[in-house]
C-alpha cells in the first residue's frame, strides 16, 4: 500500500461584513486544504492552521518526501517530515504543513481500516463533548455592548451552555463589553475571554480584577506567548484560570510553555502545532503536569473533527464518577468554507452536547464540487482529475 498523491487547494470567501479583534481585521477567509490518495483509491483530508498560500508551499515541499510511501505508517511519516525541516522549521507555518498532512493521513488511515480516528488514537473515553461558541468579535457599530449582548444571547438560544467573547480593546471596554454580555446570558451559560495576546503583564492584572466578579471560566491569551514567567505571575493573582498555546508548536514548545507553569488550559491548536499525531504526545505531556488540554479550533469541518476524535480520546482529569463535559472550540463567525465543504454538521442536543461520530475516518463526508467552487485559481489549475 503506498500513497501516490498529496494535492493542496487554498479556498477563498470573501465576507459579508469584516470582523476584528485586538491584533487585526478579517474580511475574507482563505484555508489551505489537502487531499492525500492511497493506489486503493481511498481519499484522506488534511488542513493548515495559518496563512493558507504559504501553508501550501509548505505542503508543496513536504509532499516530495512522501508519495510513495505506506500511508498506516503516519508515525514514520511524521518523522520524515520533522527531519527535513528540522533545521529551519522547529516552529512556524511550516509545521502547519506538516500538520495539515497528518491529519489526512490519520483520515485516510482510519478509511482504509474502517475504523474511526479516535479508535486508533487508543480509544473513545466520553459519549459526547460540549461544543462552547466563539464569536463576540468586533464589529463597526453604534452601541457595540448590546450588539455584543444580543449575540450571546443567540448562541444560548441555539443551545450553546458555553461561549468565549473577544476582550483586547481598552481595559474599559472590555469591563463595560463582559458586564453586559453576563448580563445578557445569566450567571449558569460558561463564559470565557481571549485577548490575543493584547495586554501587558499589569494590565492583564488590572482586567482580572475588574471581570472576576463576572465568573469567568478561563482568560485565553493575555499576554504575548514570549513571556512564560509573566503568565506563571499572572496566574498568582488571580483567580481566572489563564489559557494559552495556540502560538506553540510541537511538544518541545508545549514543553517550555508547562515547565515554566504558565498555564491552567493548554490549547494546541491540531492543525498547526503538528497534526493529531503530535497533539497525542502534547496531551501526554499535559497529564503530566497536571494541566487540563482543551484544543484550539479554527477553519473548517475538517479541523471540527480533527477536534472531535482527540477530545474524544483525551483522558478524564481528575478522574471521576461524573466528570464535567469536555469542551470543544466552535467558532461561529461568518465561515462559508466551514458550513458548506462537509457534512454532516454538528447538532447540539437539550444538554448542549453533541455526539462523536464512530464513522470511519475523521467521519465527514467532503463536498469536493464546493472545494472546487472556493479554490483560488492557481489551486485549480494544479487539480488533477478533479470532476473529469
Amino acid at each position: 500500500m503506498k500513497i501516490v498523491s498529496i494535492e493542496s487547494y487554498v479556498l477563498k470567501d470573501q465576507l459579508k461584513e469584516s470582523f476584528y479583534f485586538s491584533q487585526w481585521e478579517y474580511s475574507e477567509r482563505k484555508i489551505c486544504i489537502v487531499k492525500i490518495t492511497s493506489d486503493t483509491g481511498q481519499v484522506g483530508w488534511g488542513e493548515g492552521y495559518g496563512p493558507a498560500p504559504v501553508i501550501k508551499a509548505g505542503v508543496d515541499f513536504l509532499k516530495t518526501f512522501i508519495v510513495g510511501q505506506n500511508p498506516l505508517e503516519s508515525e514514520t511519516i511524521w518523522n520524515l517530515m520533522y527531519r527535513r525541516t528540522l533545521d529551519y522549521a522547529r516552529s512556524g507555518v511550516l509545521v502547519s504543513a506538516m500538520s495539515a498532512i497528518d491529519v489526512a493521513l490519520w483520515d485516510l488511515k482510519g478509511k482504509i481500516l474502517d475504523l474511526p480516528v479516535h479508535t486508533l488514537l487508543g480509544g473513545k473515553k466520553r459519549e459526547a463533548i460540549m461544543p462552547y461558541a466563539t464569536g463576540m468579535y468586533f464589529t463597526q457599530c453604534e452601541d457595540m455592548p448590546e450588539t455584543l449582548a444580543a449575540e450571546a444571547q443567540s448562541y444560548v438560544k441555539q443551545g450553546f451552555k458555553a461561549m468565549k467573547i473577544k476582550v483586547g480593546l481598552t481595559l474599559e471596554k472590555d469591563i463595560e463589553n463582559v458586564k453586559r454580555i453576563r448580563e445578557a446570558i445569566g450567571p449558569d451559560i460558561k463564559l470565557m475571554v481571549d485577548a490575543n495576546h493584547a495586554y501587558n503583564l499589569r494590565e492583564a492584572v488590572q482586567l482580572c480584577k475588574e471581570i472576576e466578579q463576572y465568573n469567568i471560566g478561563w482568560f485565553e491569551e493575555p499576554i504575548s506567548p514570549e513571556y512564560y514567567h509573566q503568565y506563571n505571575e499572572l496566574r498568582s493573582k488571580t483567580s481566572i484560570p489563564i489559557s494559552g498555546g495556540e502560538c506553540e508548536y510541537l511538544r518541545f514548545g508545549f514543553h517550555r510553555l508547562l515547565s515554566a507553569n504558565s498555564v491552567d488550559i493548554v490549547q494546541p491548536d491540531i492543525c498547526a502545532s503538528g497534526g493529531l499525531t503530535e497533539a497525542k504526545r502534547i496531551s501526554a505531556l499535559a497529564t503530566t503536569h497536571g494541566v487540563e488540554i482543551v484544543p484550539h479550533t479554527w477553519g473548517t469541518g475538517i479541523a471540527l473533527a480533527a477536534a472531535t476524535h482527540f477530545i474524544a480520546n483525551l483522558d478524564i482529569m481528575p478522574g471521576r464518577l461524573f466528570p464535567d463535559a469536555a469542551l470543544m472550540e466552535y467558532d461561529r463567525t461568518e465561515n462559508a468554507l466551514r458550513d458548506q465543504l462537509t457534512s454532516p454538521a454538528i447538532e447540539i442536543n437539550e444538554e448542549g452536547q453533541f455526539r462523536i461520530s464512530d464513522r470511519p475516518g475523521l467521519g465527514f463526508d467532503l463536498n469536493e464540487e464546493v472545494l472546487y467552487n472556493y479554490a483560488m485559481e492557481e489551486s485549480k489549475l494544479e487539480t488533477t482529475g478533479l470532476f473529469q
